[in-house]
């Protein structure tokens, strides 16, 4: 099973997806922002890694499919990805979103959670369709909040969940593409 990476950021989940799998399952990372801290980490691991501009899709359709990408994840992708890309790849495109989907789709979710109150928030792992964090769920982890968390701490703690849970989320899709059963 091949997968390929979509990222923005400091690439730390990306990171995480390298350590848990096998050593040349990652074949391609494509990232959007110029500094995004993703590229250090796919250099070294020597994962082929390049720069599209995330309105370029019809590059990171072509790059994947050149790759032989069965899978893609977007490991902090900042953008909304077009029907375009979730049309070349059906049922492949996974995502991590830090709360319990449906509760605080989009931007900002951690904050949200603070901001409400509430006495728990989460992980989320779905694909990827055309609705914003909306998607079919693959699996959830639940988060405390506790008196006294501020968007550090709880991010933090967030953070620890995802890379517990994304390793097996895209273990769970790459047997259900590999059984026929996605």
């Amino acid at each position: 099973m091949k997968l390929g990476v979509m990222c923005s950021g400091n690439g730390t989940n990306f990171e995480n997806i390298l350590r848990s799998c096998r050593k040349d399952e990652v074949v391609a990372m494509i990232y959007n922002t110029k500094n995004c801290g993703a590229v250090q980490r796919a250099a070294k691991f020597g994962i082929p890694h390049c720069y599209v501009s995330h309105k370029d899709e019809d590059i990171i359709i072509e790059r994947f499919k050149t790759a032989g990408v069965d899978l893609i994840v977007l490991a902090g992708w900042m953008r909304i990805v077009s029907s375009k890309l979730i049309e070349a790849f059906p049922r492949r495109i996974i995502n991590i979103h830090p709360s319990l989907l449906p509760k605080y789709k989009g931007l900002h979710a951690i904050e949200q959670a603070l901001d409400s109150n509430d006495i728990f928030t989460g992980v989320t792992v779905h694909y990827v369709n055309e609705e914003l964090d909306g998607g079919e769920i693959i699996e959830q982890r639940k988060v405390p909040i506790y008196d006294g968390d501020d968007l550090e701490i709880l991010t933090k703690r967030i953070q620890r969940q995802e890379y517990c849970l994304l390793p097996r989320a895209i273990e769970n899709v790459k047997y259900k593409i590999q059984t026929g059963t996605n």
